[in-house]
């Protein structure tokens, strides 16, 4: 039986081992995905552990994104770009990296937005889920990507980090503020609005435009208090279970050459999270 697992600290929230289970199972693949709580600093020895148990794939999330990469031995052109990997194959004893968080994004978008290259977008944040976003966004030929950090120097080298061509400025949260009516697509890419601080939201949507989307890449809970300004002005809002389920649908399919049942998969999800209506 092949062995998949996800690998972070922490780790106990993951969805992810209730998902590709499911996966496996319906596609009757002898395989088993688990969680492995590697603590960060302590990577090397996590791995080693991985590398005993002869594992098939695993996942990445939090702290280990970049810090992964110096182990494995090689990485697909865009992960080496957004410097970040979020899934590895075992491809004939090679631990190949790839990052199918930009992509699984955008597939995600795609189901609402179905043309991307005349759009005007305002990214909040700027961390690892941004840089993906962003690189992807931009590698799709979006109009403009406006970028909202509270660290704007962090901002700034996420705007010169990136290798393809894309209208950028960085702008403060008081300007985002001001200028948040301007956009088509506005995405959150921070934690700010996740459980327990479910109150909280990182700018003011007091100057939105109701023809805009606004998109959280929060799942839990499921609307956060950003989205739910957002629907109270009248704007079409998505969260982030599009994003986790796509991301992990791509992996899965580097793993096994199937593209899975997304719909199957968001149910699965809706579901551990007690939804049971459409997200």
């Amino acid at each position: 039986m092949k062995k998949y697992v996800v690998i972070g600290d922490p780790i106990a929230h993951s969805m992810s081992p209730v998902m590709h289970n499911d996966l496996f199972h319906f596609y009757q693949i002898e395989a088993q995905y688990d969680l492995f709580h590697i603590k960060k600093g302590m990577l090397k020895e996590g791995l080693s552990q991985l590398k005993e148990m002869g594992i098939a794939g695993f996942n990445i999330t939090v702290p280990h994104k970049s810090d992964i990469i110096p182990f494995l031995d090689e990485l697909d052109p865009l992960s080496q770009a957004i410097g970040a990997v979020n899934t590895v194959v075992n491809e004939n004893g090679k631990w190949v990296g790839y990052n199918t968080d930009g992509y699984g994004y955008v597939r995600g978008l795609l189901t609402l937005l179905p043309v991307l290259t005349d759009k005007k977008v305002m990214m909040i944040g700027a961390g690892g889920a941004a840089r993906a976003i962003y690189f992807t966004l931009a590698h799709e030929k979006v109009q403009k990507i406006d970028i909202v950090n509270r660290t704007l120097e962090k901002a700034e080298n996420l705007k010169k980090a990136c290798p393809y061509s894309v209208e950028t400025e960085v702008l403060n949260l008081q300007s985002a503020k001001e200028k948040c009516g301007e956009y088509d697509l506005i995405i959150q890419t921070t934690s700010i609005g996740m459980s327990p601080y479910i109150k909280e939201q990182p700018i003011s949507l007091e100057n939105l435009n109701s023809n805009s989307l606004v998109s959280d890449i929060i799942y839990n809970p499921l609307e956060t208090k950003l989205l739910y300004d957002a629907k109270m002005k009248g704007a079409i809002v998505q969260n982030g279970l599009e994003m986790f389920v796509f991301q992990g649908a791509l992996a899965f399919e580097k793993w096994t050459g199937i593209f899975p049942d997304t719909e199957r998969m968001k149910r699965n999800v809706l579901k551990q999270l007690g939804g049971n209506f459409d997200a």
